[in-house]
């Protein structure tokens, strides 16, 4: 499902990127073409083109010639060490910024946070 308020090429990367993540797409399998994303979607090629290739910039797809495009060996450990470097800042400091505006202590934070049940 498309989200109209962020680019719709920024959208297919990380649908791509998020079924290497959880394993839909494994190594060296082979993804969608652009056409069909573009028809699953309703959207233009070029556009599917271009979420595409912006992760066969960061290494997570290749060309075969002819034939189409393949997650590359190791492309989900190089997308885990990516968000997991990004974790701290995009998720645990606005956390712990929200948390103190609230008054909530950290000892309150954690037991928040550990009984939360983890639905994947």
């Amino acid at each position: 499902m498309i989200d109209e308020g962020r680019p719709i090429f920024r959208q297919i990367a990380e649908r791509i990127a998020a079924e290497v993540l959880d394993g839909t797409l494994a190594e060296e399998s082979q993804v969608p073409s652009t056409n069909e994303f573009a028809a699953i979607h309703r959207i233009n090629p070029a556009t599917a083109a271009k979420g595409v290739n912006e992760l066969v910039d960061a290494g997570v797809l290749y060309k075969k010639r002819g034939i189409g495009m393949f997650v590359t060996t190791g492309a989900r450990k190089r997308l885990l060490a990516e968000r997991r470097a990004r974790f701290d800042t995009e998720y645990v400091e606005p956390l712990l910024r929200e948390a103190a505006r609230l008054g909530i202590r950290p000892e309150e934070l954690h037991r928040l946070i550990t009984e939360q049940e983890v639905t994947a």
